[in-house]
């Protein structure tokens, strides 16, 4: 929407979410206008792959061996990358009828693939953003190299995503390599922020997963509850882990002290940010949370950890805490500074939260950048 006010006219594409629940106004109009490649089940891709074929039999033959490639030692077995090729096939005239001069595909994984080889079939020439930390799990699973090398450029949204796709791209497509960060809307920060409540209360937003180390904050708070500290924990979110989490919690008999809210919308993560104190979130790996950046905008603290991007938004003792991940007495000791911060003190790094990530997330300045970037490409004589 932010190029969009940029003067681009942009065709929206998804693989599948045609039958996601919405209720927002926006949602329901963006849902509207994507085309769904998947709709119609995978017996809707027949005839686009038959109809390719026959248009063009050099590139169908060409691109489908690429596929094959792209699925020896994959992530995938072979037969998904097929699947790839056919979703491939069936967005080609797509693109084609609205006569696009350029893609641009989120996340390293399946979507980009299928770009890339809409690409190789006769489509234009794309791009892809990559936000982690799962496409640094299994690059070379991903073939992100191979990505990156028929792409134009690509974006990373900070500079550790940056250097971790310098590992897997050739050291000549280096230069395609940008960083555009995550950008945030004016109508989420241009409002007025509550005073720091008086409860001692954290809130942590996430799916309740491995990666999120939920577990490692409750054992912290088994801890801080021990030395007789008061503090209230509001886990905001659902996940894979809430079992485990709520047995955990029990096991400590912490019910009184830790809340899980299950899954609620924008609307309730923003009120349950703006009635907490601060954000804690103990993650294992990361890109760059956005609920960080949400967070900051609505000036709270954040207790976060030194992974990936993280450092490069949340300054230590200015705008939020940094311990080391996986590392519970240094969770206990930051939570125990927190908990001892006067809540003066806790509105001035708040202030200086909203002023940083201002700076470094407004969604219409990096829009701007990657309106840059498109057009610069050599083909662009348009704002499709």
């Amino acid at each position: 929407m932010a190029l969009e006010k940029q003067g681009f006219n942009i065709l929206r594409i998804s693989l599948r979410g045609w039958d996601t629940e919405v209720v927002d106004p926006e949602d329901k109009l963006e849902r509207e206008r994507t085309k769904y490649v998947l709709q119609s089940g995978l017996l809707g891709l027949i005839v686009p792959v038959i109809r390719t074929f026959f248009q063009h039999p050099f590139k169908f033959i060409s691109t489908l061996k690429l596929a094959i490639k792209m699925g020896l030692h994959a992530d995938r077995a072979w037969p998904f990358h097929l699947i790839y090729f056919a979703e491939a096939c069936k967005l080609l005239p797509w693109l084609q009828d609205f006569n696009a001069k350029h893609v641009h595909v989120h996340f390293g994984s399946n979507s980009t693939e299928v770009i890339m080889l809409a690409h190789e079939l006769g489509g234009p020439p794309y791009s892809f953003t990559v936000h982690g930390p799962e496409e640094f799990d299994k690059p070379e699973f991903l073939k992100l190299g191979e990505k990156i090398k028929r792409s134009v450029f690509v974006v990373a949204i900070t500079s550790y995503c940056r250097s971790q796709l310098y590992r897997w791209a050739d050291y000549k497509d280096w230069y395609k390599v940008k960083v555009v960060h995550c950008g945030l809307e004016e109508a989420f920060y241009n409002v007025s922020a509550p005073l720091i409540p008086e409860a001692p209360r954290l809130v942590c937003v996430g799916r309740l997963c491995e990666q999120k180390g939920q577990l490692l904050l409750i054992d912290a708070c088994r801890l801080i509850a021990d030395k007789g500290i008061d503090f209230e924990l509001v886990l905001a979110g659902d996940g894979e882990m809430r079992k485990e989490i709520e047995a955990l919690i029990a096991k400590y008999d912490l019910q009184s002290k830790v809340r899980i809210t299950g899954w609620i919308s924008s609307n309730q993560v923003r009120d349950e940010i703006l009635a907490a104190r601060a954000l804690i979130l103990p993650s294992f790996a990361e890109g760059l949370p956005v609920v960080i950046m949400e967070a900051m905008a609505l000036k709270r603290p954040v207790l976060t950890t030194y992974v990936a991007g993280i450092p490069e938004l949340v300054i230590a003792d200015d705008t939020g805490w940094l311990f080391p991940a996986g590392d519970v007495d240094g969770l206990v000791t930051v939570l125990e500074d927190f908990l001892n911060t006067s809540k003066e003190r806790l509105a001035a790094m708040g202030e200086a939260g909203y002023k940083r990530v201002l700076e470094r997330h407004s969604v219409d300045v990096e829009a701007g950048k990657l309106a840059k970037y498109f057009k610069a490409l050599p083909t662009h004589d348009s704002n499709k």
